[in-house]
């Protein structure tokens, strides 16, 4: 299983996937060329909603189409220092895809 995480430190953000830094993923789509960032909705949460998803899936499609739902109820929700376990990230996954339960609480916030 997959752990993100994400922490501000005085040297500024950092982002990591089972402790290695985790990649823009610009070659997919790039939304902002500030990188990444989080506690709120916009281009550079939306490019770390984006990263997230395309590591965690694989597919550069569904990972765009899905990169604003997760930014909005999952990435704008985190803490300053955060986890997500790659199963929290597939729960979002199944709740988004299955109509009835769009509404449900976000995920994630630590």
């Amino acid at each position: 299983m997959k752990i993100y995480e994400g922490r501000r430190t005085i040297d500024g953000l950092v982002v990591t996937v089972d402790g290695a830094p985790l990649p823009t993923h610009g070659e997919v789509k790039q939304f902002t060329t500030y990188g990444f960032e989080w506690t709120y909705e916009g281009d550079s949460p939306r490019q770390l909603a984006l990263a997230i998803l395309f590591d965690q899936i694989g597919d550069a499609g569904r990972a765009v189409a899905l990169s604003e739902p997760f930014m909005k109820n999952v990435i704008a929700n985190l803490d300053n220092d955060w986890r997500l376990s790659g199963d929290e990230v597939a729960a979002f996954l199944r709740r988004h895809e299955t109509p009835e339960l769009q509404d449900t609480a976000p995920v994630g916030a630590n």
